[in-house]
């Protein structure tokens, strides 16, 4: 995010607010997970493939005998997806979207077999999703955004680690998307999150928090 707590401007263009340090940190960091999370949203404004970039880590995947990619991940409310979108490419990554049960049939029909369509209740909620998920043998769940869905996680106690990379530039604009929405969550003045690591990415500084009691059982 930007000092100033956004992740996008307001304009038309995707801003750029990473660097090569920091995105091969992603990298790395998506290489060690089972499944990446995004939004809907995210998936018609920044059009994400969510594919690891190093062929270096996808052969260290296949060598541990997973898949070379981590499964890709969406949660989509009553909003239209295009199935040509890159996150729906036929790259032999498997593709779940899940949705409001009221609106399943309809995303099915419109995705056809570019994706599993899951119900997760109505509204969809984060934690039917992270059961569902389980079920399937996903342990670890790197969730990326957009802000309705970096909410949702947070506000629902649901994350164990938070890591913060920031900018060093100002967006100044409040119709810009801000790394989350309004939400009553649970770290607040009086039960701050645990800062466990300061660290830098290029000119990017990087905050890790620790979430919940899980962390402890978390990789490092």
């Amino acid at each position: 995010m930007s000092l100033d707590g956004y992740i996008d401007d307001a304009t038309a263009s995707r801003l750029v607010l990473s660097g090569a340090a920091d995105l091969d940190r992603v990298d790395a960091l998506r290489a060690s997970c089972d499944a990446i999370c995004v939004g809907a949203g995210t998936i018609r404004s920044d059009n994400p493939r969510l594919v690891l970039r190093s062929q270096a880590r996808r052969a260290g995947r296949i060598a541990r005998g997973t898949a070379p990619d981590p499964i890709r991940i969406a949660l989509a409310g009553h909003g239209e997806l295009d199935p040509s979108a890159r996150f729906f490419a036929d790259d032999g990554a498997a593709r779940i979207v899940y949705t409001h049960s009221s609106g399943k049939a309809r995303l099915a029909r419109q995705l056809g077999d570019q994706a599993e369509v899951v119900a997760a209740g109505d509204p969809a909620a984060p934690g039917r999703v992270l059961a569902d998920l389980a079920e399937r043998g996903v342990a670890r769940l790197l969730v990326e955004g957009g802000s309705s869905v970096h909410t949702q996680f947070l506000v629902a106690g649901l994350a164990d680690e938070l890591q913060l990379a920031i900018a060093p530039f100002f967006v100044g604009d409040s119709a810009a998307p801000r790394f989350v929405t309004d939400g009553a969550f649970p770290w607040d003045a009086r039960h701050p999150a645990r800062l466990v690591d300061v660290g830098t990415a290029g000119d990017l500084a990087v905050l890790r928090y620790a979430l919940s009691a899980r962390y402890a059982a978390a990789p490092a």
